[in-house]
């Protein structure tokens, strides 16, 4: 494995104080109303973290003097945007599948002729760990062009011990050679392979259970996640990885209402999920429970226009339970190959009627919060991550608004200024894989 490991750049950066001025902010803080818009704002980092942000008529003198000064000229700052729902380390793609829906295969009928999820399960298990990540740069560098600065990878896609491990680890390495915050989920019950076709549960016993055990052991596991639905797994047998987590004090979350209504939002909830994400066919009963137990809800339009899906999820109900939501590009090779969370935004606008500032708020703070994030990233408050993503737009809704288009001016990981433009990464540090 070659590459740059960024935390080298974070040492060099300890200590250093930036001031970045002449801004407009959407801190999207909960103290204020609306996006937390300041209009003549100031943002003041030292090191890795955010010490000052607010009116620029507050900053205290030593900040000035001490801070290297950057103009932005009146650009907009918001926080650094959060994907929290992504299955990026894969091998292969799913574009037959593509074509079969065109032809009118619907995703139910695809998955039971032994495509969808199974299908790559052997151009994954196929690549190395090496492999797996060269695979993967080019889906995050598109994300990270964009002002991604912490995105959530899932396995699922290897369906026995080893490979699953091999996808984590992978995950895990994409920190290594690029400057961004990944969050893993283990998701070990995604699909059941062929060779326990009919046999859920042994499957579970055999694989899912000592597989997260391992992961657990081997420190590659940071939620645990599962799909609950009529093609995958049921609620009781969902039931089973979850208690495993909670022994093992892993927080979870879960794939659920998608094609058909299990109440695998209100099992979420039961177990005080993180989120549970997509959510087309949620009842009442289950935004209920997301509410009490703080679950997000974690929406996904990618898949939604991917698969050609009708029925949308209910996001007047979400609102009326009190239910936080959060949207993600759900990044995967059969159901929603995306890689633009902007495009992500627009889609949540334009396909689930979201609103300006919930979309947002979906991709940066209640992103954080369906990753358990919130103290550490998701808005621009002093004592958090310098993560910030700064815009050549007029208007925050111009985010949601264009089709296509990355008004990005630069990007702040921990503080470090490592894009500007959008254009190829400045500081991109080349991943070569000899045996991929």
């Amino acid at each position: 494995m070659t590459g740059n490991n960024f935390s080298e750049s974070s040492e060099e950066s300890k200590g250093k104080i930036c001031l970045w001025r002449n801004a407009r902010l959407a801190t999207l803080a909960e103290g204020r109303p609306g996006l937390g818009i300041v209009d003549k704002g100031a943002v003041v980092t030292e090191g890795d973290r955010i010490v000052f942000a607010g009116p620029e008529s507050e900053l205290p003198a030593s900040a000035i003097e001490k801070a290297e000064i950057n103009d932005l000229e009146g650009r907009w700052i918001t926080p650094g945007l959060v994907d929290s729902h992504t299955h990026i380390v894969y091998g292969g793609n799913r574009a037959r599948e593509f074509e079969m829906r065109l032809e009118g295969a619907t995703y139910e009928e695809i998955a039971r002729a032994g495509g969808g999820i199974v299908s790559s399960v052997n151009a994954t298990n196929a690549l190395s760990q090496n492999g797996l990540v060269a695979a993967a740069l080019p889906r995050l560098d598109a994300l990270l062009s964009e002002g991604v600065t912490t995105i959530e990878v899932k396995s699922g896609y290897g369906l026995n011990v080893e490979a699953e491990l091999k996808m984590l680890r992978a995950a895990r390495a994409l920190e290594n050679v690029r400057p961004v915050r990944v969050v893993t989920s283990y998701l070990g019950a995604h699909a059941t392979p062929v060779e326990y076709k009919g046999r859920n549960g042994d499957y579970i016993t055999d694989v899912v259970l000592p597989g997260l055990e391992r992961a657990h052991a081997e420190g590659l596991v940071d939620a645990v996640d599962g799909f609950c639905e009529g093609i995958a797994f049921s609620t009781v047998e969902i039931s089973r990885v979850f208690d495993k987590a909670r022994q093992l004090g892993i927080p979870v979350k879960l794939h659920a209402e998608q094609l058909s209504n299990l109440g695998g939002a209100k099992l979420a909830a039961s177990y005080g999920a993180l989120s549970a994400d997509h959510l087309e066919y949620l009842d009442e009963e289950g935004a209920r429970a997301m509410a009490a137990a703080g679950t997000v809800a974690v929406l996904l339009p990618g898949a939604f226009y991917a698969i050609n899906e009708k029925q949308k999820p209910p996001v007047q109900m979400l609102r009326d339970a009190g239910v936080r939501i959060a949207i993600a590009t759900d990044c995967n090779p059969g159901t929603s190959p995306l890689t633009s969370l902007l495009l992500t935004m627009n889609m949540s606008a334009t396909l689930f009627r979201l609103t300006v500032e919930e979309c947002i708020a979906g991709a940066t703070r209640e992103g954080a919060r369906a990753l358990g994030l919130l103290g550490k990233t998701g808005t621009i408050e002093v004592g958090k991550s310098a993560d910030l993503a700064i815009w050549d737009i007029e208007s925050p809704a111009e985010l949601v608004y264009r089709i296509g288009f990355n008004p990005l001016h630069a990007r702040l990981f921990r503080g470090i200024h490592i894009f500007e433009g959008a254009s190829i990464f400045k500081s991109a540090h080349t991943f070569e894989s000899p045996d991929r």
